[in-house]
């Protein structure tokens, strides 16, 4: 069953579309918080939020933060996790970028994107440079297969990832074993020598995977990124680790 479902439609709230997907309810909504304002979109995931356009600073950092620390021109860009695609964006924005993978495990949100359900939509689905790939970020960047399955050795110089919550707070317990020393190992096998691995997060600062990358990976860096939210007074913040293959 797919589309939306015969709820209210208003100014103030309306339900673009509806999936049940194997992981769960999948629902795009759009909605405003007082008449006049700006429009809010949103992804949920059973009772989660995958993403919401209200708060999206720490996406974009994830993006303008990793390719800062990237080197090199023509740069080839992994993106996991597609949401809103604000993270996506934000890479294309770099002049320097001439491709970029962003890998989605559920159809639906890339379909969204390819109808131009969402604002963001024409801007990546037009763009020659970025590539929509609709599988398992984790199982790819573990496995022997690479991220664009027609180059499987293809090695990138930047993967920024965007996909759980933190390196706790999962959105599907399949991803729990991505965040240690093994793994990273193999993301890293992925990456240039000088490219970078990123990922955002919206818990506090975890030691234990700051040490986990610290096992491959120089130059390693947690960012704080805050941000105004209207449900309290003082900034809410994002985290982005950051960190470095050796060599160049």
């Amino acid at each position: 069953m797919s589309g939306a479902r015969c709820m209210p439609m208003t100014k103030m709230f309306q339900e673009i579309a509806w999936e049940q997907t194997p992981i769960g309810e999948l629902v795009l909504r759009r909605r405003k918080l007082h008449a006049g304002g700006d429009d809010i979109w949103e992804i949920k995931l059973n009772d989660g939020y995958l993403m919401s356009s209200q708060f999206v600073d720490g996406e974009i950092a994830l993006a303008d933060l990793g390719l800062a620390m990237t080197p090199g021109e023509s740069l080839d860009v992994v993106v996991g996790g597609l949401g809103l695609g604000y993270t996506a964006q934000a890479v294309l924005r770099d002049a320097r970028v001439e491709k970029l993978t962003v890998v989605e495990l559920i159809p639906e949100v890339i379909q969204w994107h390819r109808d131009h359900l969402l604002p963001l939509g024409a801007c990546l689905t037009d763009d020659p440079r970025c590539h929509l790939r609709q599988g398992d970020f984790f199982a790819v960047a573990l496995g022997p297969e690479g991220f664009d399955p027609r180059a499987a050795e293809q090695r990138h110089d930047a993967i920024l990832i965007d996909i759980d919550h933190s390196t706790t707070h999962f959105i599907d317990d399949a991803s729990a074993g991505f965040y240690n020393a093994a793994a990273i190992t193999a993301i890293t096998r992925k990456l240039k020598p000088g490219g970078v691995f990123a990922l955002w997060s919206t818990d506090a600062e975890a030691p234990d995977f700051v040490a986990a990358m610290r096992q491959s990976l120089i130059d390693v860096t947690v960012k704080r990124v805050e941000f105004a939210t209207p449900y309290r007074e003082q900034p809410a913040f994002n985290l982005i680790y950051l960190g470095r293959k050796a060599g160049l």
